[in-house]
């Protein structure tokens, strides 16, 4: 990294936090159909391709990604849109259905939060930090930043400038990681901030973009 970090700022869907797919994915359950997370990964990795290059033109907020997700994940099911598609994108923009949290989760950003000061920039529906909380990692964090109340959404400079304030932060001297190119790596770094792609599905893996697949890592990296 060209400056040395002092301040590490997490996005929370996909990085912190994944979908809770007993919740979201039961209108699909309904129907005795079962997603492998072969199948999920696969179809992540286009959606982030396609919506990438579709976010780099238009310059606008991230609000497509599910309805492009879910077009994709209905197409491969054979099955028609309708309002299915509607009530998935819909019950994934709620965030109390993204409950799901990989088991050494706040064990590696206690320790990362001994080294740095960590904070949170979410698009989300200003219910972030209650969460967080009940997944037991809102105090890890000295800063959360949730576009439901900054009124900005990634990749708008106004979210990350606010985080930035938030803990008195020089951007050059801040890290994030997020899990989408287009909206958490080019709106991190059009701020002047470090960035790192957090990408489990591995659609960045081709590129030399630095990334990394999970917090144990990102912490290996950060230690390096």
């Amino acid at each position: 990294m060209p400056h040395p970090a002092k301040a590490i700022f997490f996005d929370v869907g996909n990085t912190l936090l994944f979908p809770d797919h007993e919740r979201i994915f039961a209108p699909l359950y309904q129907r005795s159909i079962v997603l492998s997370q072969e199948q999920l990964l696969a179809i992540e990795c286009r959606t982030k391709k396609e919506f990438d290059a579709i976010l780099q033109q238009r310059r606008a907020a991230d609000h497509g990604f599910w309805y492009l997700f879910y077009s994709h994940l209905l197409d491969e099911l054979g099955l028609q849109p309708d309002g299915l598609r509607d009530i998935l994108v819909a019950s994934t923009r709620v965030s109390a259905n993204w409950g799901a949290i990989r088991s050494d989760t706040r064990e590696i950003l206690q320790r990362i939060g001994k080294r740095y000061r960590i904070g949170v920039i979410s698009n989300s529906d200003g219910k972030i930090a209650a969460l967080l909380e009940r997944n037991q990692i809102a105090d890890c964090f000295l800063s959360i930043t949730d576009s439901g109340l900054v009124g900005h959404e990634k990749p708008h400079p106004a979210i990350f400038q606010a985080a930035l304030r938030s803990m008195n932060a020089a951007p050059e001297e801040s890290l994030y990681v997020g899990d989408l190119y287009s909206v958490d790596y080019l709106g991190a770094t059009s701020v002047g901030m470090q960035a790192m792609l957090f990408d489990v599905c591995g659609a960045y893996r081709e590129t030399n973009l630095p990334r990394v697949e999970s917090l144990a890592q990102l912490e290996k990296k950060l230690s390096s």
